[in-house]
């Protein structure tokens, strides 16, 4: 017997040009709306919230050190930075939203079956990676580079330079605990496989260090502690390669 073939969406004529970007457009207008309620509501606690992203740095500080600016409008800026990245991260379930509305009249049925479990998993991802960055990475980092400091030497960390910091470093750590997911997604759809995952282990560990070299910055703690998370997660996507890998030609005829 044939295989089922997927089936088609209802709304199978084709939509001019100027529709798809009229809906393009409505749903990139929402999404903005929503950063700008949630960049105001954040606006408003704008120093609860810079308060508990510069907690790790201040835990580790001497008593009686703070965070500086140098600039008239430094911390102006930084407080609008602020409140922006956390109205994005608020409104990221109305960006997502309005992104699979837009994108679901394309899709095959067993495609939006997928799509809901790849979004939970993927932002499940990405918060436990940034929660990383934030509970083990900053304090060890933190620590190692006041470490520096002497009596003829006192740090003076400026609030522009440490929101910038820290920003990129919950970035880095949040995509990299993307990886079990993109290779695992690569398993699916047959472009690896679990016996080239573990043949090519040895590249991939050193891929992972110059990975970490380039987005941490340069010293060896915060290296390790990103290179470490990423062995772990290979080896995690791995097994999740050979539970919803692909499987090979040869395993399809047998079964069949």
């Amino acid at each position: 017997m044939s295989e089922e073939e997927p089936k088609i969406p209802e709304d199978d004529e084709k939509i001019p040009l100027t529709e798809h970007l009229e809906e393009l457009r409505s749903r990139l207008i929402k999404s903005f709306m929503a950063v700008a309620v949630f960049f105001a509501i954040s606006y408003a606690f704008k120093e609860k919230i810079f308060d508990i992203l510069v907690r790790p740095l201040m835990v580790v500080m001497e008593a009686g050190d703070t965070l500086i600016f140098t600039g008239l409008p430094e911390a102006f800026f930084t407080y609008l930075k602020v409140s922006f990245l956390s109205g994005i991260m608020f409104a990221s379930p109305v960006i997502i939203y309005q992104f699979w509305k837009f994108v679901a009249p394309g899709l095959y049925e067993n495609e939006k079956k997928l799509f809901y479990p790849i979004i939970f998993m993927s932002t499940l991802c990405f918060v436990g990676g940034a929660l990383f960055g934030y509970y083990v990475v900053f304090p060890f980092g933190f620590k190692f580079f006041l470490g520096f400091a002497t009596e003829s030497i006192k740090p003076f960390p400026s609030m522009k330079e440490y929101v910038s910091f820290a920003s990129k470093l919950l970035l880095a750590f949040g995509l990299v605990f993307e990886l079990p997911l993109v290779i695992t997604f690569l398993a699916r759809i047959g472009l690896v496989s679990v016996e080239f995952l573990k043949t090519n282990r040895k590249y991939a560990l050193l891929i992972f260090f110059i990975f970490a070299a380039i987005l941490t910055p340069p010293d060896v703690v915060t290296q390790v502690l990103m290179a470490l998370p990423l062995m772990i997660l290979y080896e995690i996507s791995i097994i999740g390669a050979k539970i919803f890998g692909k499987k090979p030609l040869v395993e399809d005829e047998e079964e069949s």
